[in-house]
């Protein structure tokens, strides 16, 4: 029989994966409803720009898939992990013929879980900003408010899952990439520890900031993919161990009590709309009301330390576009690139290797401080953004404003990119609403390589107050 709406957008990857495997609907009939609700919700947020449809069709036909999520639909980000046969854009003209001859290991990993890859989603060029509003394929719209970001950089992928189009998608994180979208489009978004989802057949992304994985409506989705992709890669240059059991039986069992944390700063900014405040200040005594021993404490995270990571970021960009150059055999131009890459393009070639090392030695003793704090506590609860998702257009400003930027960017973002340059395991989750009808999720952080943990906390708070009821009504 085939699957209606209704009970499609009812379930999660692991509930569909067991109808699936039950025979009560087929790998086929699970993507059929996918597309019918692609089809009807991307052309107004435009999540999705590239569509494979026939391709997986033929793929299901022709082999039904086989794993612990078969015939689970998915999309991967226009950013990070190969798919053969397609180009990996970026977002950017330089890549759009750019055509993988094979699987990334994160795409082969997904493909044995059996999932169903039938598209990419949006993302900003070169993923640098916490919006998605490339040139390339132009806006995604947040499913909530159609008005407003759906955050980035993996705004494709958080409006697609929030808009019902499927229950998890594959996103990436190297300064609140996966956390920003899924507190913008209420959904949960873990960050993993660095390097436990490897980035094979690349080197570490912007330093090791960087990190892939999810996002999702339900903890235990989240949990499984992990399982699925957190698997070392012959050649990497670090890694972090799997666990001693799987996350998806961490993600089902309440943690001890805890140690928390909790601060309503903003590290980068001046202060958090009254309303995120809020959300932390309650998810502060959710925590207390479960057992946990709860109290306010400020992390050792200085502006001059966050700081350095903007360096390191824009010597990545500088060789990566540096690497297009060589390739080709011409220099980039400016006009082949946004503004805002051009600027941090240019920054990056002026950076020295002294001054690259010297900013990652300040990264790595940042890692090095907040480690000592959380000598004293299990988890840190902050806000994961600064204000509930921003009107599309308002960070680039009308004319583009590069001057007001920086000060606007960080007012949105000030609380994810510190745990990308420190490493740890932090995740945004969908406790609170705005008043204006938004998203806002909270951040919870762990120490390094206890992403188990974090899961473990997060599976309680979703059974303590669930929200997968709560979904945007596009």
């Amino acid at each position: 029989m085939a699957i209606g709406e209704d009970d499609y957008l009812a379930h999660d990857a692991i509930g569909l994966a067991k109808l699936v495997a039950s025979g009560e609907v087929s790998a086929a009939e699970t993507l059929e409803a996918a597309l019918a609700r692609a089809a009807k919700v991307n052309p107004k947020i435009n999540a999705i720009t590239l569509d494979l449809s026939e391709r997986a069709r033929r793929e299901v036909a022709a082999k039904p898939p086989a794993g612990p999520l078969a015939g689970v639909p998915f999309l991967l980000k226009d950013l990070g992990p190969k798919l053969a046969g397609t180009a990996t854009t970026d977002s950017s003209k330089l890549y759009a013929d750019d055509i993988a001859e094979t699987d990334s290991p994160l795409t082969s990993l997904y493909k044995a879980a059996g999932l169903v890859i039938f598209g990419k989603t949006n993302t900003p060029e070169l993923g640098l900003e916490p919006i998605t509003e490339p040139a390339m394929f132009g806006p995604t719209r947040n499913p909530w408010d159609l008005s407003r970001t759906s955050g980035g950089s993996s705004g494709g992928a958080a409006a697609a899952v929030a808009a019902g189009i499927l229950p998890a998608a594959h996103a990436s994180d190297g300064g609140g990439s996966i956390r920003i979208p899924a507190s913008c489009c209420g959904l949960f978004g873990l960050k993993p520890t660095r390097a436990r989802v490897s980035a094979a057949p690349k080197d570490e992304g912007w330093g090791g900031f960087s990190c892939g994985h999810v996002v999702s409506h339900s903890v235990r989705d989240s949990a499984i993919l992990l399982d699925i992709a957190g698997r070392p890669q012959p050649g990497d240059p670090y890694w972090t161990a799997p666990p001693a059991e799987p996350f998806l039986t961490a993600a089902g069992s309440d943690p001890a009590p805890l140690r928390i944390a909790f601060t309503t700063r903003a590290f980068a900014a001046a202060g958090l709309d009254p309303e995120c405040a809020a959300a932390v200040l309650a998810a502060a005594r959710l925590c207390e009301s479960l057992g946990h021993h709860v109290e306010e404490a400020d992390p050792p995270i200085d502006r001059g330390s966050l700081a350095s990571a903007g360096a390191v970021i824009s010597a990545s960009v500088a060789a990566d576009l540096d690497t297009v150059a060589l390739t080709r055999g011409r220099p980039i131009a400016e006009d082949e690139v946004e503004p805002l890459t051009w600027s941090s393009y240019q920054r990056g070639r002026l950076i020295s290797g002294s001054e690259y090392l010297q900013s990652l030695r300040i990264a790595h003793g940042l890692g090095r401080a907040v480690a000592g704090f959380f000598g004293g506590y299990d988890i840190l609860i902050c806000a994961t953004l600064g204000s509930p998702a921003i009107p599309v257009g308002y960070l680039h400003g009308e004319p583009l404003d590069l001057e007001g930027y920086a000060r606007r960017l960080f007012a949105f973002m000030p609380n994810t990119q510190p745990f990308n340059i420190t490493g740890q395991p932090a995740a945004s989750i969908p406790l609170a609403m705005s008043s204006g009808g938004l998203p806002i999720g909270v951040q919870f952080v762990a120490r390094q390589a206890e992403d188990a943990l974090l899961l473990s906390l997060a599976g309680q708070l979703e059974r303590a107050a669930p929200w997968a009821g709560r979904r945007a009504s596009i």
